[in-house]
């Protein structure tokens, strides 16, 4: 059967995995009495509650006689190294690029892999039947941005559509039918070059790994292009590193190919087909399968480096191992190894005295997924603020500078602006009219401006502006950085908290808990009014008195607590402080914990 590779890349939420349930309804692939879903590429748990993609997912769906392999690319930045490992094993790309908002900062960071590797890209204008969709303005911006990548004359001719992947149509022309996506599966027939890999079917076996998995009764599972020869089921391959080093000998003993939204075992792969194999123990992403008598690997793509580190330790609380059943060091840090072997983002490193581990990867919602992933595993982790990686060349301190790109309403901008190139030391690109009052900012930032930033920014702009944020450049290390601003109002006492205490207390600070919830020592309970640390007793109750009066029994009503995500609790807590994360509950704390501590920290608050 003739074959077509291509990813789906696009911006988070401009409606890439939309698209590809109508490319699975329309190519036939369900029945006609079968319940679909939505989003049906979004398999994980915590990419239907989030609304975001996470994994790179291959699936594959028959057209006119043809083959075409889809990869249903992540949007985030902080996933691009699941990106830039796909993009390897596919022939051409559909760029997705919402109407209204045009190229975005991830659509910059997926086309530049793209353009570097030779792909040729097809552009597709999305939400076009939105009421501010202004498309051939995101068309012209499409064009100005590959230029601006240094795109190829070849890649500058690209074709374009419009289209609407919730309403299921895609044409040529703005004015088009407007019926259903034959002309988008016609356009990838068309443009999208047939796998040169299908020349060299009769040469000796090799493909380069790009994902790990896993299956609960086949083990290991190795995805990739395979780029030479045959394999059958049986035969025996080995695993080479990309320096040709001999990691292991193994039998295949399952060959597994998309179909649809399953994978089905089948007898026999061949170069171009994008494949699943087992059987191994040790090879991993990157690694090159190949015939025995191969001795060269396959060259793998660079993945960019990692720009924060987070510290994950044991739990050390006075309430660890309640929630959790996985708390020990060892198996904390069996499970990050686990992590890092099929997350090509992800490093991870001992610390001294082994009981944490620095883990380095592209941001904070990456580390967000993965310890929300672990905490509802059964860990309970001791979690510390993010700290940027700094880089040092010809003696020189650089920095990571990260491009953010801002979407606010025009009476905001005033106040984003001054707070993004003031403390926070960022430098302002452009500034323009984005419609419907609304104003666009990008400003080149230090990455160390943004950790805890968002939480204020949504604040200044009353919950309505949109940040977006890349990787941009190294740049010469800008000097020091305020940390938060308030201080923190800290139990004194082991418990459960008290209404009374909390309500005499709210006029110190804003409460992250409520009534009747354990609190101990050195645990974080309010962001202090001023900026300095208070101990406060959110254990006393009301003095009982024979004196009756009235409207002294007056039932207390508490404000509700400020409820704090994973994300910005991690994004919240100063150098000096942890957060606290179990299967059912995220608590932050000082580092401190035993009594002696305790009372050299009261003396320093004190003083």
């Amino acid at each position: 059967m003739d074959m077509r590779n291509i990813a789906i890349i696009a911006h988070v939420d401009h409606g890439k995995t939309t698209l590809v349930d109508e490319l699975l309804k329309q190519s036939g692939i369900y029945r006609d009495n079968e319940t679909t879903t939505e989003r049906a590429m979004d398999s994980n748990d915590l990419e239907r509650e989030r609304g975001i993609t996470i994994f790179a997912k291959p699936t594959s769906v028959v057209w006119k006689g043809t083959r075409i392999n889809i990869v249903d690319t992540p949007g985030h930045a902080d996933f691009g190294g699941e990106v830039e490992r796909i993009l390897s094993m596919v022939d051409g790309v559909v760029l997705l690029v919402d109407a209204a908002e045009g190229p975005m900062p991830q659509t910059k960071f997926v086309t530049s892999k793209a353009l570097a590797l030779g792909l040729r890209p097809i552009v597709v204008v999305n939400k076009v039947d939105k009421p501010d969709g202004e498309p051939d303005r995101a068309l012209d911006e499409c064009f100005d941005l590959f230029a601006n990548l240094e795109a190829s004359d070849e890649q500058l001719d690209f074709p374009n559509m419009y289209a609407s992947g919730r309403s299921g149509w895609a044409d040529m022309e703005l004015d088009g039918p407007r019926k259903d996506l034959s002309a988008l599966f016609d356009l990838i027939l068309h443009h999208v070059p047939a796998p040169a890999q299908i020349s060299r079917r009769d040469e000796k076996f090799s493909m380069l790994a790009t994902t790990l998995g896993g299956d609960p009764f086949l083990g290991r599972l190795l995805t990739g292009r395979v780029e030479t020869g045959r394999l059958k089921a049986g035969e025996t391959i080995k695993s080479m590193t990309s320096e040709g080093e001999l990691i292991e000998s193994f039998r295949v003993t399952k060959i597994m190919a998309f179909r649809g939204l399953s994978q089905t075992g089948i007898d026999e792969a061949e170069a171009g087909d994008i494949v699943s194999i087992s059987g191994m123990s040790k090879a991993t992403v990157a690694d090159t399968l190949s015939d025995l008598s191969i001795t060269e690997a396959i060259p793998a793509q660079p993945i960019d480096p990692p720009t924060i580190t987070v510290t994950f330790g044991i739990n050390d609380s006075p309430l660890a191992g309640r929630d959790g059943k996985k708390v020990q060091s060892r198996v904390i840090r069996d499970r990050l190894m686990k992590e890092a072997e099929s997350n090509v983002a992800i490093k991870v490193s001992d610390t001294p005295g082994g009981e944490a581990f620095e883990v380095a990867g592209r941001g904070e919602l990456q580390m967000g997924v993965l310890i929300e992933n672990m905490r509802r595993e059964g860990f309970e982790l001791s979690i510390s603020r993010p700290q940027v990686l700094f880089k040092h060349v010809d003696g020189k301190r650089l920095e990571p500078i990260e491009e953010a790109t801002i979407d606010v309403d025009d009476e905001y901008a005033g106040a984003v602006i001054e707070k993004i190139t003031g403390a926070r030391k960022g430098e302002l690109v452009e500034m323009k009219q984005a419609g419907a009052g609304k104003t666009r900012i990008v400003a080149h930032v230090p990455a160390r401006g943004l950790i805890g930033y968002h939480g204020e920014f949504l604040t200044d702009t009353r919950g309505t502006g949109v940040l977006n944020r890349v990787f941009h450049d190294w740049a010469p290390y800008k000097g020091p950085m305020p940390g938060r601003r308030s201080g923190v109002l800290i139990s004194m006492e082991n418990g459960l908290s008290v209404s009374y205490a909390i309500f005499n207390l709210e006029d110190r600070g804003r409460f992250f808990i409520g009534a009747q919830e354990d609190v101990y020592v050195g645990m974080i309970l309010a962001e202090h009014n001023r900026e300095n640390d208070l101990e406060v007793n959110p254990l006393k109750g009301k003095k009982l008195t024979n004196v009756r009066a009235s409207g002294t029994d007056e039932a207390v009503r508490l404000t509700t607590p400020i409820t704090l995500s994973l994300e910005e609790a991690i994004a919240y807590i100063d150098d000096d402080e942890l957060v606290e994360v179990t299967p059912n509950a995220i608590r932050m704390r000082k580092r401190y914990l035993d009594s002696n501590e305790r009372k050299r920290y009261a003396k320093s608050v004190k003083g």
